[in-house]
């Protein structure tokens, strides 16, 4: 079987990983905000994991509340510096060489869009997965930060590739039923963050660990190139001088399949027909 183009890079993903390491904690605003909605989600589950994958080692505080949960928590994580000093195990996320069935709950809070082979990623979520176990995610998904990609393709600028394709809310449903997931749920939550100029922008991406990894690399942009784009983005804003960008956090989760879960009704197997209950009464 041929294997899916490699869009991305993993070298730029482990040296923005790992750069993210050296950043204070307060530079990536999206961590602690995606990290409580997991953890409010996770705290609607009545039932206890004992072990769970966490995908990421970034986030500090997310590692202790599952810590403090009583789970024993496994680390994986592409920068190797940041790795190494979180005890995490390193790779990529889809080709994580652990044993099948050896966890009860995989937390994966941000980099599913960026992964070259997505639906292989999610097979192996759920091949590592124990019957009835629980895969929780997010990610930066379609509709985010429409004014930059507006501004990206301003005129004057080199017609080149530079921003990730986005997974939309309907194909990631779609996804796991297909990976073979039961119960799903995909949902979103839109973000307006308001900025001053588009530099700011891109330091907060750069941050978050969302500035480019395809492969291969964009050329640079030039000082022109990068003063159109900042012109253009800035062209958007609202009265008040500053532009509202969105962030629209895809959110996701999916269980192995266990004899016990809700099964769905059998197709025609409904007592009364939808049909006849829609008729008009005399």
């Amino acid at each position: 079987m041929s294997q899916p183009p490699m869009l991305f890079s993993s070298a730029r993903l482990a040296a923005q990983r790992d750069r993210m390491a050296g950043a204070p904690a307060s530079a990536n605003f999206l961590a602690p905000l995606i990290a409580e909605t997991l953890l409010d989600r996770l705290s609607m589950v009545t039932r206890e994991f004992r072990r769970t994958l966490l995908i990421g080692a970034h986030d500090a505080l997310l590692i202790e509340r599952l810590r403090a949960s009583g789970t024993n928590l496994t680390l994986f994580e592409a920068g190797r510096r940041l790795a190494g000093a979180t005890g995490a195990l390193t790779g990529e996320a889809d080709a994580i060489d652990l044993p099948l069935a050896s966890f009860d709950l995989i937390v994966w809070p941000g980099g599913l869009e960026s992964v070259n082979d997505v639906p292989g990623a999610l097979v192996r979520m759920r091949a590592l997965l124990a019957p009835d176990g629980l895969l929780l995610g997010a990610f930066v998904g379609d509709g985010s930060l429409a004014r930059q990609r507006r501004a990206v393709m301003s005129e004057g600028v080199r017609p080149i590739a530079r921003l990730h394709p986005q997974i939309d809310l309907s194909s990631m449903g779609n996804l796991l039923q297909r990976t073979g997931f039961t119960l799903p749920v995909v949902d979103v939550d839109a973000l307006t963050v308001r900025y001053g100029d588009w530099f700011a922008l891109v330091r907060d991406l750069r941050a978050a660990g969302l500035s480019s990894r395809l492969t291969p690399p964009p050329p640079p942009l030039t000082h022109e190139e990068a003063a159109r784009i900042a012109a253009a983005f800035a062209a958007q804003a609202d009265p008040d001088g500053r532009v509202a960008e969105i962030f629209r956090i895809i959110h996701f989760s999916g269980w192995a399949p266990h004899p016990d879960q809700p099964q769905p009704a059998r197709r025609g197997s409904a007592g009364a027909s939808l049909a006849e209950a829609l008729k008009p009464k005399d």
